[in-house]
């Protein structure tokens, strides 16, 4: 069984995010970028689908700058055997994405597609649902389960009321969720063999997708500054800030 991985390149979830001073995007010069947490949970449950027995090869897929093949390497020495990088320097809207990942997905004809349920730079929490939508695959979102009996997988999703669990023919797409797993640190010795392992180069228009935007980004701002707390000397003073100031009560 073929599983195909998509990742994507953000801002490390540790660093501070700078708005330029025009609020025209986010500053990224000379900042530390890595892979989107979710898409880290995406190749670690594919590696133990893989350690399982149940998948015997693990395809990595990224579209973004010549750059991203560094996230293509760290998950091939997370476990992964080969990867594609779709290079482009345009910005992606979740739609492009998903056609140019059903690009791939026709040409690798995998039985599983994994992918984060969204990535922590935009939240759109979009390209899974569109790539089932243009590739006809059944979904299951916000996996935080996931067990393959057959030609079956059963997906544990996280729903307001709780889990519900769903049984999806394959081929098939899971988004991850945050208690899916706990992904593994890579090893040096892993870290070397991955710099062997293949990694191809494609480009959009090799795939037939034109990449265009359709929306335009106004403005960046920051989050405003939260101001300081202050002590209060009595339950009564609390109870009466909260009341009048915070209004909460």
């Amino acid at each position: 069984m073929k599983v195909l991985v998509a990742v994507k390149r953000v801002i490390d979830y540790n660093v501070k995010v700078r708005v330029k001073a025009d609020n025209s995007d986010v500053d990224l010069t000379n900042v530390k970028m890595a892979m989107n947490p979710f898409c880290e949970i995406a190749v670690e449950e594919a590696v133990r689908l893989k350690e399982k027995g149940v998948a015997s090869e693990i395809v990595v897929v990224s579209i973004g700058p010549k750059v991203a093949q560094e996230q293509i390497r760290t998950a091939l020495a997370l476990g992964a055997d080969r990867g594609i990088l779709i290079e482009t320097e345009e910005k992606l809207e979740p739609l492009t994405v998903a056609k140019l990942l059903k690009g791939v997905v026709e040409k690798e004809q995998p039985q599983i597609v994994l992918m984060g349920k969204q990535t922590i730079d935009s939240d759109n929490n979009q390209t899974g649902q569109m790539l089932g939508a243009l590739t006809g695959m059944p979904q299951g979102t916000f996996a935080s389960e996931v067990a393959v009996d057959g030609d079956k997988v059963n997906v544990t999703r996280e729903i307001d009321g709780g889990l519900r669990t769903v049984a999806l023919n394959l081929p098939a797409i899971v988004t991850t969720d945050l208690r899916l797993n706990e992904p593994r640190y890579a090893s040096l010795p892993n870290i070397m063999k991955a710099k062997r392992k293949p990694l191809d180069t494609t480009t959009p228009a090799d795939l037939g997708v034109e990449v265009k935007s359709t929306l335009s980004l106004v403005k960046v701002t920051p989050p405003a500054e939260r101001s300081a707390g202050i002590k209060v000397d009595s339950v009564a003073t609390l109870v009466d800030k909260l009341k009048n100031d915070a209004k909460v009560l």
